[in-house]
């Protein structure tokens, strides 16, 4: 029966919060109206969910669950804390594939790509100016890194975990190490 409780808990507060920290109260309330643990104890359990990696819906589940039931509990409030978007998602691909072929569906794409496009240019230009402008002051070395994680990237084709693994030594030694600017 715990198990069917955790599951619907974790529904409800999947269904009725936007994620993140809006879930914490929510999840608090489930926790003390079934008298899984008590506020001091969701507390915590919010607190290691916000360090590891991972949605803080998930952890909080996947910790509340372990500590209310077990692995099976884990896994029940899990569930039903990934339900809503599965189900929301899975309703998505129904009306995208029946709306597919609409020529108003593929009017709406042709908008909207252009769109997603400008916003990816959007986010690179910001990024651009805060790490090779950093302060106002053009960093040729910052620029240089960024030139040779391209032509690492396109001409030979090392993968990115490499490059950002590399990058990040090299800044390390360039900018921590040796203080260069």
């Amino acid at each position: 029966m715990v198990l069917i409780d955790l599951f619907i808990s974790f529904l409800k507060i999947g269904f009725t919060s936007f994620g993140g920290l809006s879930m914490i109260p929510l999840i608090t309330s489930e926790m003390t109206v079934h008298q899984w643990m008590t506020a001091a104890e969701v507390s915590d359990i919010v607190a290691i969910a916000e360090m590891t990696p991972g949605p803080l819906g998930l952890n909080c589940a996947t910790f509340a669950g372990l500590r209310t039931a077990g692995l099976l509990g884990a896994i029940a409030a899990n569930l039903g804390a990934l339900m809503p978007a599965f189900t929301l998602t899975m309703l998505a691909a129904v009306f995208f594939e029946k709306f597919r072929k609409s020529h108003v569906m593929l009017d709406v794409l042709t908008g909207v790509r252009p769109a997603c496009v400008g916003m990816i240019f959007g986010v690179l230009l910001s990024l651009c100016g805060s790490n090779y402008a950093p302060g106002g002051s053009i960093s040729l070395i910052s620029i240089a890194m960024g030139v040779g994680d391209f032509v690492l990237l396109t001409r030979y084709k090392v993968s990115i975990p490499k490059v950002i693994c590399l990058s990040a030594a090299v800044g390390l030694l360039l900018f921590g190490v040796l203080g260069l600017s």
